[in-house]
């Protein structure tokens, strides 16, 4: 017999114990809305084409009303009358050890929670949130995948998901500002590191100096030109990142939210700018309030608004010509269609590349690259990761584009391993990295 991981092993341990607190953090993060969602599926089938998922797979399990059932089918035996009276007549079925099992199956191992199946859903069923009161259920009972966790735990323990020291931190900001000053000609280029009042906070993706550090020096070279009073953090508050979103605990999210809060208080900074990141944004603009239970004393932005803005009031220039090569555009979930940044890195990039190509469909009605909801970290599920990409990979191809540009690093880790996968034969890119190559950068 097999081994079991450490997942299986503590599906196997679980007591009633665990099972009865798992179903009482699903009801807790049930509104009347959410409830109302698990009666309401009239099983017209117009989410399964609708998702990345069982587009490339059509298995009954990869469907999100099945997925979805699943769930309704345990609310319905523990807290409907009908349920507990008859629970054959309306589908009700006991949440045990093999219920578990399956809602593991469903809500971490076939869905990415990128909201595409409730945009087309006929009557509204906002399926993320149901499969996210899910997600929180197992997280109590200890059903989160191990690597996914890590991650969490990392930021919670280290401050940022990759456990980068302060050292190598601040190390790699100092060595990628020598590169500034080098590819600018200014010798006095800078990359601020806690920069008392400045009016900015930028934040990146641990990635970035991890592995994508010219991703970095390209945001650094368009605050440069546009002369932007900006600051980096050298302690905790640096790392835009949150899987606090994914593992759904909302306690722990909000504490790696509050790194973000508290590095903001530390310099005195007026506006916190999220980087490329379609997760990072939406936890920390859209999420981190409601984690917190207050609001924020100042402003949030994603950096595709600050170029936006600097382009808008004339603060930088762009010569397209210097990026000829046919650009597409890759739409993160979590930034379009949940988080409503749509346009603006558009209007970006219609200024920056000479030929510029939107996939089909687009914006709020694009499919998710696959690597969302936490699945880059979830290393038992990546056969499925890569199979469900294709149907981004199909869009790359016919976009007939050989640059596709992802305003999200996790999103271009996905991008990258499609491209290689399926022999797209593209570059990835950032849209910070095509501003930076079209900058007219004064004499």
């Amino acid at each position: 017999m097999p081994e079991l991981d450490e997942l299986e092993t503590r599906l196997v341990g679980l007591t009633e114990t665990d099972i009865q607190r798992g179903l009482e953090v699903f009801r807790s993060k049930l509104k009347a809305a959410e409830a109302s969602y698990l009666n309401s599926c009239v099983h017209c089938g117009l989410c399964a084409d609708s998702c990345h998922y069982h587009r490339m797979d059509s298995t009954l399990e990869n469907i999100p009303a099945h997925k979805l059932e699943l769930i309704s089918s345990v609310f319905k035996r523990n807290f409907t009358a009908m349920g507990r009276i008859a629970p054959g007549l309306v589908g009700a079925k006991p949440f045990n050890r093999e219920m578990a099992k399956a809602w593991v199956d469903a809500v971490f191992g076939r869905c990415s929670l990128c909201g595409r199946c409730s945009v087309n859903c006929t009557i509204g069923i906002a399926l993320p949130r149901i499969f996210r009161a899910a997600r929180a259920a197992l997280g109590t009972m200890g059903l989160v995948p191990t690597d996914l966790q890590a991650t969490v735990d990392n930021s919670l323990k280290h401050g940022n998901n990759m456990a980068v020291t302060k050292d190598d931190w601040v190390e790699t900001v100092q060595w990628i500002e020598e590169e500034l000053q080098t590819e600018t000609g200014d010798p006095g280029a800078k990359i601020p590191l806690d920069k008392q009042g400045a009016k900015v906070l930028f934040t990146v993706n641990p990635r970035e100096p991890k592995f994508f550090p010219l991703s970095l020096l390209a945001s650094a070279k368009v605050f440069w030109a546009a002369r932007e009073d900006w600051t980096l953090a050298s302690d905790n508050g640096w790392d835009l990142t949150n899987y606090g979103l994914f593992n759904c605990n909302d306690e722990q999210a909000g504490a790696i939210t509050q790194n973000l809060v508290d590095a903001m208080e530390r310099l005195g900074c007026q506006t916190l700018v999220i980087g490329e990141c379609g997760h990072g944004y939406g936890a920390a603009r859209w999420e981190g309030p409601e984690w917190l239970r207050k609001s924020y004393p100042f402003e949030v932005k994603s950096i595709l608004e600050l170029m936006d803005e600097y382009l808008r009031a004339g603060r930088i220039r762009l010569d397209s010509s210097k990026n000829p090569i046919p650009v597409t555009l890759h739409d993160p979930c979590n930034l379009v269609r949940h988080g409503g940044i749509c346009e603006a890195q558009r209007r970006v990039l219609r200024q920056a590349v000479d030929s510029f190509i939107e996939m089909t469909p687009n914006r709020e009605h694009n499919f998710c690259c696959g690597g969302g909801g936490g699945q880059l970290a979830m290393a038992r599920y990546k056969q499925r990761r890569i199979r469900s990409g294709g149907m981004k990979a199909k869009q790359i191809r016919e976009s007939g584009a050989k640059i596709v540009v992802a305003p999200c690093h996790n999103c271009i880790d996905q991008l990258m391993e499609l491209n290689k996968e399926y022999k797209l034969n593209v570059q990835i890119k950032t849209v910070a990295e095509m501003v930076a190559d079209a900058l007219v950068l004064d004499a």
